[in-house]
């Protein structure tokens, strides 16, 4: 998977994607990610990449003859269609759903949203996905970005070595969270690891971890059970 990020702050990215699993991804050929400098599409001799919106109101706009250059640009760059991204508030909510739908395509290019947003006429050429990560707002959408190459990578087929892993955590296959974990040493602070995860027995603790998963979810995350 190619991903094409463009964005203010290119240097942001530098160090989360330098580290862990992201690192490791990309020096195994799983995921190419690219940044793109959005000021290297300004205009005049100072590189402007935002101005005031027409009819007044408070903050800046992304303009649209440097946003939608930038990301031709990044189309051109590459032998596939590319499904664009911006990151914005007004945005569809990303969940684990819409990470394993993107983790299937071939090229993605995503526009880090700065200021109050872009130029409506963005949306309009560019048909973007428009995707947030959560009803806040931040300083600007690289951060957002961040969270969903994370959250796309780590299922990229490969990437996390076990195939299994990631539909068996939360918002996995199931779709509800999951159940709580043990590992050494047996007994701390008098708490002890329950033992039907010390019996051997591999049907009662599938079954033990299915109960404790459904539990779980219904009494933190009612909503996704769907009743």
């Amino acid at each position: 998977m190619v991903v094409q990020i463009v964005s203010l702050f290119p240097e942001m990215f530098r160090g989360p994607f330098q580290a862990s699993m992201i690192k490791k991804a990309q020096s195994q050929g799983l995921v190419d990610i690219r940044l793109i400098a959005l000021r290297d599409f300004g205009i005049g001799p100072h590189n402007m990449t935002d101005d005031y919106p027409f009819g007044g109101g408070i903050g800046m706009l992304m303009r649209p003859d440097v946003v939608v250059p930038a990301v031709e640009w990044g189309q051109a760059h590459h032998h596939r269609p590319a499904q664009v991204i911006l990151t914005t508030p007004q945005g569809r909510k990303f969940d684990q759903r819409l990470a394993e739908q993107l983790s299937r395509l071939d090229h993605v290019i995503i526009v880090a949203g700065h200021y109050e947003g872009v130029d409506e006429r963005v949306i309009n050429l560019l048909k973007p996905m428009e995707i947030s990560v959560g009803d806040v707002i931040l300083t600007g959408g690289e951060l957002a970005a961040m969270m969903i190459v994370d959250a796309v990578t780590r299922l990229i087929p490969g990437v996390l070595g076990a195939e299994d892993g990631p539909a068996e955590e939360s918002f996995g296959k199931g779709g509800g969270l999951e159940g709580p974990q043990y590992t050494r040493p047996q007994i701390y602070r008098g708490l002890e690891v329950p033992s039907v995860l010390l019996s051997g027995d591999h049907a009662r603790i599938i079954q033990w971890r299915h109960d404790q998963a459904l539990e779980r979810t219904r009494n933190r995350r009612p909503d996704l059970l769907g009743n």
